[in-house]
Parts: C-alpha cells; sequence; structure tokens
C-alpha cells in the first residue's frame, strides 16, 4: 500500500480502532514481551497507548524514524512529568538526540570519521585485551552471573579506553550511564527525579576535566579526534565537544552491556549454535547481527511528530507521539524464519533496525557492534557447554531493556589459558 493518498482517502489515526499496549505493565518482559508483541503485530501495524501510538511493522518503521518531519521527544517527555529546568533538562536538551536540521547535519558531519568502521576497528585488540582479564578470575569456577562479571565492566572499560579516561574510572563511569539511561524511562523520572538530577551534575563536572585536560595534552582517543575536528574552517566549539563526548559515555555502556548478555542468553537456548560459532569465529559478526535482531535493547523508539504527517491513509497531526517497535518490525522479515533465533540464516539485506534509522541513526553502532562481534567470538570458544544456571532477571521494557542478572555454568574451552 502507498504511504502517500489522497485527503479524500485519509482518516485520523484518531477515529481508528486499534489494539491497545499496556506499556507500563511490570510483567511486560522476557516470553510474555514476545508474545504480546507478535499478537499485537498479527492484529495491526498500530497499536495506542497513553501517549500515542505504536507502529509495529517494518515499513512504517522505517517511515517513522528516516522521516524528517519527526524528532526525538525527550525533552518533551521531561516536560510531561513536570521537569521543565534543572540538570536532566538541561542535559537533555542538548543532547545530540534531541538536535534536528541543519545544527544536527552539522554535528553528525563533523564527527563521523571518529565513528566509522575503520576507527572501531582500532579498538579490537583493547578488547580481546579486557575479555582476557576478564575471564581469568571465572575460568576456573565454571559458573558465574555473566552480567556481573562480563556485561558490566567490559563495555565500561572499553568507552573509558575510548574516550582516553583512566580504566579506575570505568566503574563509576558505567553506575553514572546507568543512572542517566533512566532519563528516558519514565517511571523512573516519576520516581528517582532527584538521584537522576545529581548523576547528570557530577557527569557534566567529569567530562568537562576530561576535555580540559585532553586540549592541553592530547592523545590517541576520541576525545582528542573531536577536539581538532574540522571541515573547512569550522570546528565544534568547547560545549559542543563536552555534549558529544557526554553522550558517547552515556550511550556506549548500558547498551553494549544489555545486548551482549541478552546474546548470550539466546545462545544458552541454542547450544549447536553456540558451538558453531565457537570452531568458526568468522561467523562472530552474523551471530551479532542475529542478536542485535532478535532481542533489541532498545525495544522501541519514540518520536514525536513536526507537523501532519499522512501515512498509510492515516492523518497523524502535529506534535503525535508516536514509539516505533524494533522488536515487531525487526521480525517483519521475508527470508529465512523470522521467529527464530539462528545465526546461519540468511536474513537478505535487510539490516535489524535496532540502532534506528535515518538522521539519528546511532553514531556508536560500528563500535557497538565491534565489541559485540568480539564478546561472542572470544566467549564462544572459552565458555563451552554453556547453559543457564537459573532463571534470567529480566529489566523493564520501559527504557534500555537488559538483564539484571544471568547466571550461567559452563566448560572451560580449549582456549582457557589464552
Amino acid at each position: 500500500m502507498s504511504a502517500l493518498a489522497t485527503r479524500s482517502d485519509i482518516t485520523p489515526v484518531a477515529e481508528l480502532d486499534l489494539p491497545p499496549l499496556d506499556y507500563l505493565d511490570p510483567e511486560l518482559r522476557g516470553e510474555r514481551f514476545h508474545q504480546v508483541m507478535l499478537e499485537l503485530a498479527d492484529r495491526s501495524w498500530l497499536a495506542k497507548w497513553d501517549l500515542g501510538y505504536f507502529v509495529l511493522d517494518r515499513e512504517a518503521a522505517g517511515f517513522f524514524l528516516r522521516t524528517g518531519k519527526a524528532a526525538f521527544p525527550g525533552v518533551r517527555i521531561l516536560e510531561l512529568v513536570g521537569i521543565t529546568e534543572g540538570p536532566l533538562y538541561d542535559s537533555l536538551s542538548r543532547n545530540i538526540i534531541s538536535l534536528t536540521g541543519d545544527q544536527h547535519k552539522r554535528l553528525r558531519r563533523l564527527v563521523h570519521d571518529s565513528f566509522t568502521p575503520k576507527a572501531a576497528d582500532r579498538y579490537r585488540p583493547a578488547m580481546r585485551e579486557i575479555l582476557g582479564e576478564l575471564y581469568q578470575p571465572v575460568k576456573d569456577a565454571p559458573r558465574c552471573d555473566f552480567v556481573a562479571e562480563f556485561a558490566k565492566p567490559y563495555p565500561a572499560r572499553m568507552i573509558a579506553t575510548v574516550i582516553g579516561a583512566p580504566l579506575e574510572d570505568a566503574e563509576r563511569l558505567h553506575e553514572l550511564s546507568n543512572l542517566l539511561q533512566s532519563q528516558f524511562d519514565a517511571i523512573a523520572l516519576a520516581t528517582r527525579r532527584e538521584e537522576l538530577e545529581a548523576a547528570a551534575v557530577e557527569f557534566d563536572d567529569y567530562v568537562e576535566q576530561l576535555v580540559a585536560g585532553r586540549r592541553r595534552n592530547l592523545g590517541d582517543d576520541l576525545v582528542s579526534g573531536l577536539i581538532v575536528a574540522e571541515e573547512k574552517g569550522d570546528r565544534l566549539s568547547h560545549d559542543e565537544c563536552v555534549g558529544l563526548v557526554r553522550d558517547a559515555l552515556n550511550g556506549g555502556i548500558d547498551t553494549t552491556q544489555s545486548q551482549l548478555a541478552h546474546g548470550v542468553r539466546l545462545f544458552a537456548g541454542h547450544p549447536d549454535q553456540w558451538e558453531l560459532l565457537g570452531r568458526d569465529p568468522e561467523l562472530a559478526a552474523a551471530a551479532a547481527e542475529e542478536v542485535l535482531r532478535f532481542e533489541p535493547v532498545a525495544p522501541f523508539t519514540t518520536r514525536i511528530l513536526l507537523e501532519d504527517v499522512a501515512f498509510r491513509g492515516v492523518e497523524f497531526p502535529k506534535d503525535t507521539v508516536v514509539a516505533v517497535s524494533q522488536f515487531s518490525a525487526n521480525r517483519d522479515l521475508e527470508n529465512g524464519d523470522p521467529l527464530s533465533f539462528d545465526i546461519r540464516a540468511n536474513r537478505g539485506a535487510a539490516r535489524a533496525l535496532t540502532f534506528g534509522a535515518g538522521p539519528h541513526f546511532c553514531m556508536g553502532a560500528n563500535l557497538a557492534r565491534a565489541e559485540l562481534q568480539e564478546g561472542l567470538a572470544f566467549l564462544a570458544r572459552r565458555l563451552t557447554g554453556l547453559e543457564l544456571d537459573g532463571e534470567p532477571v529480566y529489566g523493564t521494557i520501559t527504557g534500555l531493556y537488559g538483564l539484571e542478572s544471568l547466571p550461567i555454568r559452563f566448560a572451560p574451552g580449549l582456549e582457557s589459558c589464552a
């Protein structure tokens, strides 16, 4: 069906009889989340909630993510819960994800070279070194809580390496990132505002000092690269540089932590594929893509419409909030069995929408992919016979969707001493 329609064919979205999704249901996680979303997608390409609408199929998801007539509504969500000033409000207002138009395009253009696949590949040796260090304490156990022993420290140490921060700061950076990711969770905003605002102040102070110190002593790291980034005489201002470093820190830890944990959980339920990956590390890229597709840690990406938008004969008025369901869109594929987790499947040219699409496609996607690939390849060769050692403890879907705990057991692999 065409995305365009004549005025006589258009129906206001408010007049449609749409199935509801109880987005704030605390039980909406794990297999129940899968079941509810798949049932909704079978019924309609749209669902409704208190703040707006969900779009559920791939074509609709791509349209709303790519249109220039929509923006990220983070600031609006803060305002809806009564936050109209203060550290959280100021921080999110300056975040590149909240910017639009020429200002957004300029910043993306200036920092492009710092976020390419080639730039991410430079850090692969450091990824392997960190994974090796984390493996040593658990290799003779052989059981652990994967979240505590691997998923949390690995991306935190990596982002410290990438930005040139001391590794001893990694744990605190993880704690602050974890807190600030909650600014995208309406429940956390309503109940933990004071804690989140204190974290925002501490985070900003840390980044200010980091950038100021690097200006005096440039190195081979992301912060130094942003400081010297220039195109046709245009450079980042100090505030822009600080903001981008803050955004990289905030978005580059919990996302990878959650995606890697979900990946190991999925492989624990598919031991044949884990064994296959252990034998053939060249499958790491396909394995990472399938993990990203099957259990996106950003199950929803929200947009607010900047003007009236018509799509598939439905009119969405200006200021409508539309939440794109990456979970269901990632399963709307023609190739293979999209409901199955299979690193061997041919998914065609369609990539997961987990990192978004369009103007706000995740800047750190290449680094996150590299971390996930290296993590899965390293672990599959060492955590042989991977099994769950208890029930996973899921987080909620109302922000970043991760795991709070993932108990596993395994037999050390042939490379256990590597």
